[in-house]
């Protein structure tokens, strides 16, 4: 008699109460294989392909593209193929399939949101290999929630490979190629049965030979590798769902089959993440998903806690000279000021009424783009020169275009600026997000006439906007604050 699993969203590790589907690579029918990329689903922060816990037949589909599914709610059922390789204790995979209601009642572990138990001496990952010293076994805890599967032991386990995008290779493989930037559809793999390994990317990033974004292959070598690794001219999908239905996908209107599907474009940028079909229809209600809901949640938690206030003032630059660059101006004036007024580079608890000042500068660069608001941090910015300000600019933003940006990178900052002058405005009332306490906006640089010792004269100006909690710091503290800003930003350099 066969045994039907039901596989519920778990959480992908950001603390988010749901995520978007944006692409299926099953349907119902299929055959999928253990650990084989079942769906991409979109959170507010990164989109995640979501590999299978079981081997066997696709039964159901809980939603399609563009649905907003909720972390513990069932997303696909499978019904299990004793013939096929099946993870032994299927349901203690790290996944938590029991939903929301059910998972509430469990005693508390020490999973994602917990506290983590002292791991002192213990190593956790080597590019190049090595020894892994664990703990004490009598003192493992529970593996908490993961995407995939995470098995208890004190020996080392070989992360298993899987083709996504056409190549097969581990999770490590993979993040160590977005990190040099080389394409792993260009890389040559060395190691058995067509897996690409970190040597090989390292030598490609090396050679030069591989990077992202250069022009395409010729159209014999567009794809992916066979799994088994020989053909290398010949590009096919590796056999993670049933054979038959990559042969009957019909092609693309781009004239590509599914099999020749790739994450990039011919430019080498990443897809768009939303799924096909979906454009919102105007004079209708359409549903917020991904980021922007994960925005519309936040703002509203913020206005419903933030006693905002605003003060305004313009910034006389005049006397800079060329070569100034007006992001990492404002960024070191915003540094400046949170040195001499500590109470805004700081974390309010409301709840508790507790404050904590930083004696770092982490400051959040508000990011516009058509998927909604992205805040990622500029870590340690009190620290950088001029030269290593707009690096970390450059790459945080260039992060968040790609989607690339670790989540962890978009929290935990101390303070934050927006500079929607890029585009226009004057003056703003920006929205402080708890457990910030301010945010600085700049407005749209302009010429304006100013007096100077009974003469009229034009001067360059910048509209500066400081938003802060009146819960957390007191009018004269913003007023000195705002100073700070004004009086670095009329330096020369």
């Amino acid at each position: 008699m066969s045994t039907t699993k039901s596989f519920h969203l778990p959480d992908l590790g950001e603390g988010l109460p749901d995520a978007t589907v944006v692409e299926w690579f099953v349907k119902e029918g299929d055959v999928v294989k253990l650990d084989a990329p079942l769906v991409s689903m979109e959170t507010a922060k990164a989109v995640v392909e979501v590999p299978s816990p079981f081997s066997g037949k696709v039964v159901r589909l809980h939603g399609k593209a563009g649905d907003v599914i909720d972390t513990g709610a069932a997303l696909v059922d499978i019904e299990l193929d004793p013939k096929l390789p099946q993870r032994a204790e299927a349901e203690a995979t790290g996944h938590h399939h029991a939903p929301k209601a059910a998972a509430q009642k469990t005693a508390p572990a020490s999973g994602a949101g917990a506290a983590a138990p002292d791991d002192e001496g213990r190593v956790i990952a080597s590019d190049e290999g090595g020894e892994i010293r664990g703990r004490d076994p009598s003192r493992r805890s529970d593996a908490g929630t993961v995407v995939g599967a995470m098995e208890s032991s004190d020996h080392v386990v070989s992360e298993q490979a899987f083709a996504v995008g056409g190549v097969k290779a581990v999770p490590a493989v993979r993040a160590l190629a977005r990190k040099l930037g080389v394409d792993l559809l260009r890389v040559a793999p060395s190691g058995a049965g067509g897996v690409v390994t970190l040597q090989d990317v390292k030598s490609a990033a090396a050679a030069g030979t591989a990077k992202m974004g250069s022009s395409p292959l010729p159209p014999g070598e567009v794809g992916a590798r066979s799994a088994t690794g020989e053909g290398r001219g010949t590009i096919q999908r590796s056999p993670s769902i049933a054979p038959s239905s990559v042969a009957n996908t019909p092609p693309s209107p781009g004239g590509r089959r599914e099999s020749e599907r790739t994450a990039l474009s011919v430019s080498g940028q990443p897809m768009r993440t939303s799924p096909p079909g979906t454009a919102e229809a105007f004079g209708q209600p359409n549903q917020v998903k991904g980021v922007r809901r994960n925005m519309a949640r936040v703002m509203a938690d913020a206005h419903a806690k933030v006693v905002p206030t605003t003060i305004c003032d313009d910034a006389d630059i005049h006397a800079w000279v060329p070569g100034n660059d007006i992001t990492v101006r404002l960024i070191r004036a915003l540094v400046t000021a949170c040195k001499a007024v500590p109470a805004l580079n700081a974390w309010f608890d409301g709840e508790n009424l507790t404050r904590t000042l930083h004696p770092h500068v982490d400051v959040g660069i508000a990011v516009d783009t058509e998927d909604g608001l992205f805040v990622p941090a500029l870590r340690n910015a009190d620290v950088l020169d001029a030269a290593g300000v707009r690096t970390a600019v450059n790459r945080i933003r260039e992060q968040v275009q790609n989607r690339s940006i670790p989540p962890e990178e978009l929290k935990g900052y101390t303070i934050s600026l927006s500079n929607f002058g890029v585009f226009a405005g004057r003056y703003a009332t920006p929205i402080v997000v708890p457990p910030c306490v301010a945010i600085v906006a700049a407005g749209k640089l302009r010429h304006d006439v100013v007096a100077v010792m009974g003469a009229i004269q034009t001067h360059r100006v910048i509209p500066l906007s400081l938003t802060f909690d009146h819960r957390a710091c007191t009018g004269g503290e913003a007023a000195r604050f705002l100073k700070a800003i004004l009086d670095d930003l009329a330096l020369s350099r």
